[in-house]
């Protein structure tokens, strides 16, 4: 019971991190906020059997796309916060260290570079999108604060 409630506490103060790097981010370089409604879609469209779109913005819309999309976000989150425990031992619970949450946070970009990306239509590692190298660069940002976010979660957990 213990590694879901750590989980749950550490995935989720990690994500919310994340969520507010990428609004920070988006309102510095004037873009949109990041649509978890689309990742909603993809998800949504899991369940009738379709794992790859050419372009999510033309996909058959889902019922409630955006809440699954918000829901499964954080879920993941959670998910990845329960690997570090489950790899480097629950000690780390009592005695949070940096470097597993940073490895955690890094390695899980893959998810996004090769099923997310692909799947949604934007190719391996963002590269059919306009700037594969900038997509790159802040998916790879985004991902080392949410190392951070899960080593602050952890923190948090451990008082």
């Amino acid at each position: 019971m213990e590694l879901l409630t750590a989980s749950v506490v550490i995935g989720t103060v990690a994500t919310a991190i994340f969520d507010l790097w990428g609004l920070l981010i988006a309102r510095l370089r004037g873009a949109p906020a990041p649509r978890w409604d689309m990742a909603g879609r993809w998800f949504g469209h899991m369940a009738h059997g379709r794992f790859r779109h050419r372009d999510m913005d033309h996909a058959h819309p889902i019922p409630a796309e955006s809440a699954i999309g918000w829901a499964v976000h954080y879920l993941i989150g959670i998910l990845y916060a329960a690997a570090i425990p489950l790899i480097w031992g629950r000690g780390w619970l009592d005695a949070p260290t940096f470097g597993p949450a940073l490895i955690v946070g890094v390695v899980t970009i893959g998810a996004g570079w090769f099923l997310m990306s692909p799947g949604m239509g934007n190719g391996i590692a963002a590269s059919k999108t306009p700037a594969p190298w900038v997509a790159r660069g802040l998916g790879l940002a985004a991902h080392v604060v949410f190392g951070a976010g899960l080593w602050i979660g952890a923190l948090i957990y451990s008082m």
